[in-house]
């Protein structure tokens, strides 16, 4: 069974050889920022690729030479200002994480440049992570005004360990692709003129080896990722209740007129 891609509209699809298949963020001039059809896509199009007969592996990365600046400024006002659109959001963010461990195919992505938001969700939950050594990787959730959700809870303490976890993006620090490589945040740290040639040699050896075995140890070391799905539901749930709250208001006015952000100085609880 091949599967027609033709309806994604904020991904571009790309067959650049046999049983290889490119996702492409593309949002043309916004770094490949997610809109709302962007965040839908990425969330859906992991149970396609897990269908489609004709995929082996699965390379993930952005357009013209950027992976993704995160989630647009219009989406997020549209979380906050409007439940429904909050809600639909919250659906996709966990499917985005779950579908990507659930998908049977191995994953790889590719990071140039910079990667924020729920494009580095999608990235960092594939299976190998190719990174430019000056990329600046940035979960940018509490600089927002949110608890860090999208996927930072289910994976980061099990990659860098848990204290480095808690002061990236309890932080809201910056890494370079050179840092992350060294704390064990992602696979390979490359030349960053060299990062989509890595990763498509990378994708070689997948498609070279034993597809059945790859895919079973895949599904293995993934059920360390299904046994922190608790941790993550309620880091998810945590981030949205956020997105009706005063930090989200005055992070998202600090983010458009390009500002430090003024926090209310006491919790209310």
């Amino acid at each position: 069974m091949t599967v027609d891609y033709s309806h994604y509209k904020a991904l571009k699809i790309n067959r650049p050889k046999p049983r290889l298949l490119e996702i492409i963020l593309s949002q043309p001039g916004k770094l490949n920022a997610l809109n709302a059809d962007g965040h839908r896509e990425l969330a859906e199009i992991w149970r396609d690729v897990d269908k489609d007969l004709s995929v082996d592996v699965v390379l993930l990365r952005g357009e013209g030479g950027v992976y993704s600046a995160g989630g647009d400024l219009k989406l997020i006002e549209e979380m906050h200002s409007d439940w429904n659109a909050r809600m639909r959001a919250w659906k996709e963010a966990g499917d985005i994480v779950y579908n990507v461990i659930n998908c049977s195919k191995p994953t790889v992505s590719a990071i140039e440049r910079v990667a924020v938001g729920a494009g580095l969700a999608a990235a960092m939950m594939t299976d190998i992570t190719v990174v430019g050594r000056k990329t600046r990787i940035i979960d940018g959730h509490t600089r927002l005004g949110v608890a860090a959700g999208d996927h930072a809870a289910i994976i980061w303490p099990l990659l860098c360990g848990m204290a480095k976890a808690k002061y990236y993006l309890m932080l809201c620090e910056t890494l370079t692709g050179e840092e992350a490589e060294r704390m064990g945040l992602v696979s390979l740290a490359v030349d960053d003129d060299k990062v989509i040639e890595s990763a498509y040699g990378v994708c070689d050896k997948l498609l070279a080896g034993a597809q059945v075995a790859i895919r079973f140890t895949k599904h293995s070391l993934n059920n360390w990722l299904r046994s922190a799905g608790p941790t993550f539901d309620a880091s998810l749930a945590l981030e949205f209740l956020g997105f009706g709250g005063p930090e989200l208001e005055e992070g998202h006015k600090a983010l458009k007129e390009k500002r430090a952000a003024s926090f209310p100085p006491k919790s209310p609880y």
